[in-house]
Order: structure tokens, then sequence, then C-alpha cells
């Protein structure tokens, strides 16, 4: 059945390259922040695992950093995965997605910004 344009659904989901905040939840700032754009959070903070590279068919990275601890971390052999910064499709000159965590609230208004016209652009690109 073809919903939104496409022939079949898609999963999300985020995962990180260092152990720093493994098993916490989301940011109470940012969970604040999307809950006011109706945008809901959950989950926690996990490592990516071998199993993420064979089930994703493309992750996204938000810096510099973690494009090339992912491609780092990408296991050998067959994999069909495709990584790609995230700002591939943002508007504008965005060459990274800001670490709002050490700024004010701003900052997660900010990253909200880019991943809402990031989604859109990669949405449309998946059409």
């Amino acid at each position: 059945m073809k919903k939104n344009g496409l022939e079949k659904n898609i999963t999300c989901d985020s995962v990180g390259t260092i152990s720093t905040h493994e098993g916490n939840s989301p940011d109470k700032r940012m969970q604040e922040a999307a809950r006011k754009r109706g945008i809901v959070t959950s989950g926690r903070a996990r490592m990516v695992t071998h199993q993420d590279f064979v089930d994703a068919d493309l992750m996204l990275t938000m810096d510099h950093f973690n494009l090339s601890e992912i491609r780092r971390l990408m296991p050998q052999g067959k994999i069909d995965c495709v990584i790609r910064p995230f700002c591939d499709f943002v508007s504008g000159e965005w060459e990274e997605v800001p670490d709002p965590y050490y700024g004010g609230t701003s900052g997660f208004e900010k990253v909200l910004d880019l991943l809402e016209d990031g989604c859109l652009q990669l949405f449309e690109s998946i059409k």
C-alpha cells in the first residue's frame, strides 16, 4: 500500500558513538522544546551496534566527529548501509547540527529547526 508516496514504512532510531550518555533519557530541555512543537521524544541513549549497520539502509550523522566515528565503526564486508551527513538535507550552508547540550534553550530550538527542515527534504529525497 502506498502512503505519502512511499512503497514501504520508514523507521527511525538514534544511536551514539561514545558511551557518555548511554542509558539516559533525552535531555529535558529538548523534550520540552520538542513537546511545544507536538513532537514526542522517548527512549534511552545507546551505542551503535553491528546490527544497526545491517538493519539500516541509511545512517545520518549530525557532525563531522560522528561521521568519522560511524565510518570507523562500520563492519567490514557486505553492508549496504549508506552513511551521510544529515546536513546534506538541510537548507543553507550548515555543515553540522550544533550540539545544544551546554547552551540555553535557543540552541534546542535551532536544532529542532534544522531537524524539521532536514527531515522534510530527506522525506522528499526518499519519495
